[in-house]
Parts: C-alpha cells; structure tokens; sequence
C-alpha cells in the first residue's frame, strides 16, 4: 500500500421508519450496496423496541404534521438514546413540524423527496457527529479514572 495506512470502515448501524414502504426498500437496498446495516421498522413503537436492544448509529424517522406520535417517538428516542442522532424526513408542507422536531434533539430533516445523495451525506455527517460525542464521552471517563486514581495515591500517601 506504499506506505499508507489504511482506515477500516465500520458499518454505520441505520434505523429507519418511513411510512412509504417502496422508498423503505430502495433506500434499504442503497444504504446496504455502501456497507451500511440498515434495520427498518413498521412503527414509533417498534423503533423503540429495536433501540432497547440494538446499537444504532442514526435513526430516520418520518415525520408527518398530522401525527403528533412522531415527535413523541423522537423525545423518547433522545431519551433513550440521547446521543444517537435522528434525521427527519418530512413534507413540504412539514416545515414547522421539523423545527419543532430539532428543538427536541433532531439532528437535521430533509424534506421529501430527498435526493439519496443528500441522505448519504447528511448519514455521514450524523454518524460523524455521534462519533465524536462518543470520543468526548471516553476521554471524561478517562480523565475521570485518572484523578480518581490520582486521589486514591495521594491518600495512601498521607496514610502511610
């Protein structure tokens, strides 16, 4: 490879809820042709039962002005998962449901249709964006430990 390291791509884990199901399936169908797992799910309600026992990167999540259990599923999301990143697709005529949806932890939306690019785009810059909430999480829990331990010495040195 003359030289150059080469940076192993973990799949992103995706989970979807879309109430159009061709667009389920096709986008499904993309994601998986780029290495990505891709769980889908049939409702709000089955979403959260995924999110209790699987790791998700990012959820994709449609929203629909006239169902008010969507942004409810969204604050559960972020309640459960309050670093896993949502995308909302919505409407045209969706646009104060979808600012109403970043006001409760969303990500981003893009309004439908959205362009596959455009979704792959912002997957990746959601997916960047949790992995570096994580990275932070792991240096406080390390910097943590550290005085911790720090603490812990300097204690056994006043004991002794």
């Amino acid at each position: 490879m003359n030289g150059e390291i080469s940076m192993l791509r973990i799949p992103g884990r995706i989970l979807i809820d879309d109430k159009d199901k061709d667009f389920v399936a096709m986008f499904t169908h993309r994601m998986m042709q780029y290495g990505e797992k891709v769980i889908t799910a049939n409702s709000g309600k089955e979403m959260l039962e995924i999110l209790e026992n699987v790791a998700i990167d990012v959820v994709i999540l449609d929203i629909n002005k006239l169902d008010g259990d969507d942004l409810v599923t969204l604050t559960q999301i972020k309640i459960m998962r309050p670093i896993v990143e949502i995308i909302l697709l919505v409407g045209h005529l969706s646009s104060g449901t979808a600012l109403q949806g970043m006001k409760l932890g969303a990500f981003d939306s893009l309004t439908k249709p959205a362009d596959f690019n455009d979704i792959k785009l912002m997957l990746e810059k959601a997916r960047n964006r949790k992995d570096e909430q994580e990275e932070r999480i792991r240096q406080a829990k390390e910097r943590f430990l550290a005085q911790k331990n720090d603490q812990k010495n300097r204690l056994q040195q006043v004991e002794e």
